[in-house]
């Protein structure tokens, strides 16, 4: 019986497959250059911005340009499978597997180390669209960055 973990290789492979299922689901194609940036994002948990992405689609397409790249993002932010953080105007994937474009993420932003957690907590959402509607205000973004000092950031003098 083998209860290794699975290598991140086969965690990235199965988190594309379930994207493009996804996608599919919906009546949208996650292309061959969807699929590069997302895996790039992926492998790049802290973000990417487009030119850096762009740079290293290039390394294997060398005709790619800015609006191929950017493109693809907009269409996995329209799925849910990205974010643009604008405080630092880069882009994530979504590290909490929601694939719902309608679900706010909550971002926190390390103003030390430019670290990016998403949380997905439906209860803090709630309350905040509840607080917003109150105050006769929504969301201008489907993202909510807090600046929060990130645990090692902390955790260092």
């Amino acid at each position: 019986m083998n209860s290794a973990a699975p290598s991140p290789d086969a965690v990235e492979t199965g988190f594309l497959d379930q994207a493009e299922v996804s996608c599919r689901s919906r009546g949208a194609s996650l292309t061959p250059i969807r699929r590069l940036v997302l895996a790039l994002l992926l492998r790049h948990p802290r973000g990417l911005k487009a030119y850096d992405l762009l740079e290293r689609i290039k390394a294997d397409k060398p005709g790619a340009s800015p609006p191929t790249v950017y493109r693809a993002l907009d269409f996995l932010i329209e799925q849910g499978l990205a974010h643009k953080v604008g405080r630092m105007n880069l882009f994530v994937a979504c590290s909490q597997h929601c694939h719902q474009a309608q679900m706010p993420g909550l971002f926190l932003v390390c103003p030390r180390c430019n670290g990016v957690t998403e949380l997905q907590d439906d209860a803090v959402m709630t309350a905040l669209a509840a607080s917003l509607a109150a105050a006769g205000h929504r969301l201008e973004s489907p993202e909510v960055e807090i600046g929060a000092v990130c645990p090692a950031c902390r955790d260092t003098p």
